[in-house]
């Protein structure tokens, strides 16, 4: 697949197929906005009539010795299944590669993230449906997003070539994909035919390094978690030997926030590899491996130059931190481990949304609260329970909140603690609204039903005894948040790239997912006295908002539209600070990037997410 102007590179690469096997594609509207999504059609569906299967490679790669006779045997091997022969250093499946090469093996599955498609061979039948499907639920969606969603809606898995046989070309981007930096597989190698294989590793722990950031992926369930390394490691009783060994490494010229970042990811990705392996990795392949750590984590940060000066100290960094991850972990690993909270848990986390409420209760403990998620509130499961968490909201059908309470009640709960909302506050006149302000004023449905819900909560706590406490929080930011607030709906205006509709003279707070869990916590470790607190991460007017959004997701239009409804006023957060302590830690731009790829990547089992609703924020 090519646009016009680069049609001598695609005829060059399809010149190298013995065979002549390789049609070249190009967009079928060349001077219409730059998207690769155009494109696919059209080169998904030229499917030959005998083929069993069909690759489609992008313009701009790099192709290993080999490479033709090695994909016949793939196909011969894996007949059913997606095959990625190319993983990119920038994305989260460049930690599945790093570990699949330091534990040898030939292929690994991908976890959720958009598919590697720079070179992506599919079989013949699912090839035929793509354009289909697109049509259907492409919605504007970026390419590499929609072929994803296309392959989970057929239950296809997705494997990764470990190494890549193909690679990156370094030419600019005619898809818009040149502010993600210098781009380059995090594995390249080439394959003879007769390794080909169907054995496919698998992994439930991923460390990576993207935006800047360490992160972790971990499977919980059937979902998965990405939560940054220093939070993982907390949780398996190695953050202190992680930071007593960067303390003692020699210290690269490089950044502070640099330094930090490698040494987690790779001491933790050596954490891992010691859970995975007895053996000594290769050292080749663990240099290989360590080059593009760094690159894969800043190149949208730095230059491709001042990106090779880096290159060594990161790599140098990321081995002495990679062996001690290994040391630590076996020196962890004979220590007793407390293990998931268990009956013993005293504060449960239930309603609502049930994966966030699960990313809540996790997010508690890392704050040090004994606490659990249950999807209801069960005296078998739970007896020792006192207090409860609702995250819940007016639209809950799983777990009513009346249910809820009733229930609470029969166990003799003492606290809840409920995370009301700022909607409440709607329709009042401007200005930082304090806890105590008078709600008397006109209501919306949806902020009506939100004050509904916190009277019932008072209620209860009158009729019963127990302490009710109201944390009424700004609009969620991360993964599993409400998709009606005015962020979610400008991104996901972004990433379908329709324009995103600004007013004139509004404010926006937000809360961070991580924040609302230690403003939990603060909450908690006192004496239920004060029975309603505000919270929030941060502000920003609507330009700043709608930047936030674009830097985050993708840039995409920008109209100015008149305010039609009431939207949630900026609150006062001191009150919760003056008699908690609490102030917001979390880095919100990090919590808007991981809504945004929350909604791109993990958004895929109805195939696209709830519809958006153009009302206020709940």
């Amino acid at each position: 697949m090519t646009h016009p102007r680069r049609i001598d590179a695609a005829q060059r690469i399809a010149a190298k197929d013995p065979q002549g096997r390789i049609q070249v594609v190009t967009d079928p509207d060349p001077s219409g906005p730059p998207t690769a999504l155009r494109t696919a059609n059209p080169s998904w569906s030229c499917v030959g009539g005998d083929a069993t299967h069909h690759v489609v490679f992008q313009d701009d790669i790099l192709m290993a010795d080999n490479f033709f006779a090695y994909a016949e045997e793939v196909a011969a091997a894996v007949p059913g299944e997606a095959v990625a022969f190319y993983e990119g250093w920038e994305g989260r499946n460049s930690g599945v590669v790093r570990l699949g090469a330091l534990t040898g093996a030939s292929w690994a599955y991908a976890i959720d993230e958009h598919v590697p498609s720079l070179a992506l061979m599919l079989p013949a039948e699912a090839a035929r449906g793509y354009a289909r499907f697109a049509a259907e639920h492409g919605d504007g969606w970026p390419y590499d997003v929609v072929i994803q969603r296309y392959l989970k809606s057929l239950g296809i898995p997705v494997r990764i070539g470990v190494p890549s046989t193909v690679d990156h070309d370094d030419v600019p981007s005619l898809a818009g994909n040149s502010t993600h930096g210098w781009r380059r597989a995090t594995f390249f190698g080439e394959r003879t035919p007769a390794t080909a294989t169907g054995d496919c590793a698998t992994f439930t722990v991923v460390p990576f390094y993207q935006y800047g950031e360490s992160k972790c992926a971990v499977r919980y369930g059937a979902h998965w978690e990405y939560l940054e390394t220093h939070r993982y490691l907390l949780r398996e009783g190695l953050l202190a030997r992680s930071d007593a060994g960067l303390a003692a490494a020699d210290a690269p010229d490089l950044p502070e926030r640099v330094r930090r970042q490698v040494w987690l990811t790779a001491f933790a990705t050596g954490a891992v590899f010691d859970g995975l392996s007895a053996e000594d990795p290769d050292p080749a392949v663990t240099d290989a491996v360590m080059n593009s750590l760094g690159p894969g984590g800043l190149c949208e940060e730095y230059t491709g130059a001042e990106l090779l000066d880096m290159i060594p100290l990161i790599r140098r960094l990321a081995l002495d931190a990679f062996a001690s991850g290994r040391a630590a972990h076996r020196a962890v690993s004979e220590e007793p481990r407390a293990g998931e909270p268990d009956e013993t848990a005293e504060v449960v986390v239930t309603g609502g949304d049930r994966e966030f409420a699960g990313q809540l209760a996790r997010l508690l403990r890392d704050a040090g609260v004994h606490a659990a998620h249950a999807e209801r509130l069960d005296a078998q499961r739970y007896p020792n329970v006192t207090t409860v968490v609702s995250p819940g909201g007016p639209g809950d059908t799983a777990y009513p909140l009346t249910d809820l309470l009733a229930d609470a009640e029969k166990l003799g709960v003492r606290r809840l603690v409920h995370i009301g909302s700022a909607a409440v506050y709607r329709g009042e006149p401007g200005g930082n609204h304090a806890e105590d302000l008078p709600l008397d004023r006109p209501l919306d449905a949806s902020a009506l039903a939100r004050r509904q819900e916190e009277q019932a909560c008072l209620n209860w706590g009158a009729e019963t005894g127990a302490a009710v406490q109201i944390l009424r929080a700004a609009e969620l930011v991360g993964p599993h948040a409400p998709l009606d607030g005015v962020l979610a709906g400008w991104m996901l205006d972004a990433w379908t790239r329709r324009p995103m509709r600004l007013t004139d003279g509004r404010r926006h707070q937000i809360l961070d997912h991580r924040d609302l869990a230690d403003a939990l916590a603060a909450v908690l470790a006192r004496p239920a006295s004060t029975a309603v607190y505000n919270v929030a991460s941060a502000q920003f007017d609507e330009t700043e908002f709608a930047e936030l959004a674009a830097l985050t997701a993708r840039r995409t239009a920008w109209e100015q539209t008149p305010a039609q409804q009431p939207y949630a006023p900026v609150m006062d957060t001191g009150l919760i600070t003056a008699e908690t302590g609490w102030q917001p830690t979390a880095a919100v731009h990090d919590g808007a990037r991981a809504l945004a790829q929350w909604l791109a990547c993990d958004t895929h089992d109805t195939l696209t997410p709830r519809p958006r609703r153009r009302g206020p924020v709940d």
